[in-house]
């Protein structure tokens, strides 16, 4: 039959479709209903996992730095933290202007730009030894599934 879906400012109008007993009709039907699933369920940056994670990845990271030595403030600790909340705060920002594709895939690259410098301030942590191991590998863990993800948000996004 004919249908239509009104999200908000976006409309998507498919128009008569007959689903034939066709394999390749039934996958693209499925990869545009978990598309249009995906875009529904997705009304704030604050729904992203991937500023879910980055959110989260940020506030350990201050947490722990409430424990490094009061000569860091105003540099280990201060940079640490300042990057890694920069991460979310970048999904954020580009997320609000995610109408403009290039403005919003040039976020998620700050962003991974974020991630990276994070990961360099965790290693200074661990040298130093203000960290050990155990939390410098999951540290790294959290920091690589952030940086995997902005990558694939980044090559995936499409404005419609």
């Amino acid at each position: 039959g004919s249908w239509k879906l009104d999200v908000g400012c976006w409309m998507l109008d498919v128009g008569c479709w007959m689903l034939e007993e066709n394999e390749n009709e039934i996958n693209t039907f499925v990869k545009i209903y978990n598309l249009l699933k995906t875009i529904i369920m997705i009304k704030s940056f604050r729904d992203l996992d991937v500023h879910k994670l980055s959110y989260e990845l940020a506030m350990e990271v201050f947490f722990k730095t409430r424990n490094f030595p009061r000569e860091e403030i105003y540099s280990l600790t201060s940079q640490v933290v300042r990057s890694s909340r920069s991460i979310s705060a970048n999904v954020a920002e580009g997320w609000a202007k995610r109408q403009y594709e290039n403005v919003f895939k040039q976020h998620l690259i700050t962003a991974l730009g974020s991630c990276a410098e994070t990961e360099n301030w965790i290693s200074f942590a661990k040298d130093c030894n203000y960290i050990n191991s155990g939390e410098l590998s999951i540290f790294n863990s959290k920091i690589e599934s952030t940086g995997k993800m902005l990558t694939r948000l980044h090559q995936n996004w499409k404005t419609l």
